[in-house]
């Protein structure tokens, strides 16, 4: 279905399941209900039907962003020199829907970009055990934690230089995944996916060959670190993590974004199986007492199966958050300082070639990720064989969910 079509169907399905919810009619018997609980919670507005055997949720998100000289990172030298040019946007603006039907256990998720106009995620959640859950659709494969956290709930206002190069982000296939939860530090989480490997929007792979990833994290104080970034929670006790993932990929791609397939700097447009991709990663995540800690360190190889040339290319990032205010009463908007250093290496082959960034962020939560307001400044260095060049960037965002 093509884009411009999309917008109309989804709204009038959206809204024609609103409607069934709202309007549907009870049983005699359950005398006293007329129609579907109603609630807003952090999750957006939900409705649960008298049966309670199906639930809705709603949420909206809009980030307005400012930016000078530029906003996106810079991934070459002469974007990194570029005129200057602020900006003044709405950088996201998203539609969620999820929820259960017929048991509590079998959910569904959709997310939908409306200033992109693109449907970003649309899958099924089998999930009655614990242990053994499955996933079926399309979504943001759970590899990095970097990438897993919702660009609403980051600490940072955007991901790491790291991201771009080696995240899996959004595919389409099936996932095995569950949390076995051992006593003491026997504490594990894994996800098993065989995706299509060719990104959003793509159910088609370019050969015969699938997307083959894993990932496990070792949850070593027994509880697991959530998904989001900051220590909003306020963690009495310290929870850590520890992961390993990896994955391997046949396609015309050497790395993928929520617009689908593409290539990094120095590929080409390939012919389908022409680039075999191999990559893994280590991270680790630690919150306490306001304070929140994150790294990752990437490696990825790329061989070009047509030009017959291997690359190694490697990256890692560390960053850190205290939140200044976090034992105020809950009425008090929550600051949180936090700091960040990323490298990456395009080419391990040429060790002088290399990628730096140097970020600080100042939160304010107004009411959770829900509501806060967001100041950064980073400083990028990019050395090269020939020539350094290095650039500072300012940005403001103002994020609010409903």
């Amino acid at each position: 279905m093509k884009t411009k079509h999309f917008t109309p169907v989804f709204l009038f399905l959206f809204f024609t399941v609103y409607a069934s919810f709202a309007f549907q009619e009870v049983p005699v018997s359950q005398a006293g209900q007329v129609s579907a609980s109603f609630e807003h919670n952090d999750d957006g507005f939900q409705f649960t039907s008298p049966d309670e055997k199906h639930q809705l949720q709603i949420q909206g998100r809009i980030q307005f962003r400012f930016a000078t000289p530029y906003d996106a990172h810079p991934v070459s030298m002469d974007e990194l020199v570029r005129d200057a040019q602020s900006v003044f946007k709405i950088n996201r603006a998203r539609l969620k829907i999820g929820g259960y039907s017929y048991q509590p256990w079998l959910k569904y998720y959709l997310e939908y970009d409306v200033s992109g106009s693109r449907l970003l995620d649309y899958h099924i959640m089998v999930e009655k055990f614990p242990w053994l859950k499955l996933k079926l659709g399309q979504w943001k494969a759970e590899y990095s934690r970097e990438r897993s956290i919702s660009s609403g709930e980051q600490q940072m206002m955007d991901r790491s230089i790291v991201n771009r190069p080696f995240t899996l982000d959004r595919q389409q296939g099936v996932s095995l995944y569950g949390h076995l939860d051992g006593p003491g530090a026997a504490d594990i989480n894994y996800n098993l996916f065989v995706l299509t490997g060719n990104g959003r929007g793509r159910g088609e792979n370019d050969d015969d060959k699938l997307m083959y990833a894993g990932r496990f994290q070792w949850n070593v104080l027994g509880d697991g670190v959530s998904v989001s970034g900051s220590d909003l929670e306020y963690h009495g006790k310290p929870a850590a993590s520890l992961a390993w993932a990896g994955a391997t990929n046949t396609s015309q791609f050497t790395r993928f974004s929520s617009s689908g397939g593409g290539n990094l700097e120095g590929y080409e447009e390939g012919v389908p199986g022409q680039y075999k991709v191999e990559q893994w990663l280590l991270e680790t995540a630690f919150k306490y007492r306001s304070l929140s800690v994150h790294g990752e360190y990437h490696q990825k190889s790329i061989a070009d199966m047509v030009n017959n040339d291997l690359r190694e290319m490697n990256g890692w990032f560390g960053q850190a958050g205290y939140i200044l205010n976090n034992r105020q009463p809950e009425d008090k908007a929550l600051v949180e300082l936090a700091m960040r250093y990323a490298q990456f290496r395009p080419d391990v082959e040429l060790p002088q070639d290399i990628q730096e960034e140097f970020s600080l962020a100042v939160n304010c939560f107004f009411n959770k990720h829900l509501n806060k307001l967001t100041a950064d400044v980073t400083l990028f260095e990019f050395d090269s064989m020939d020539q350094d060049a290095s650039g500072w960037r300012f940005r403001l965002q103002y994020d609010f969910s409903f």
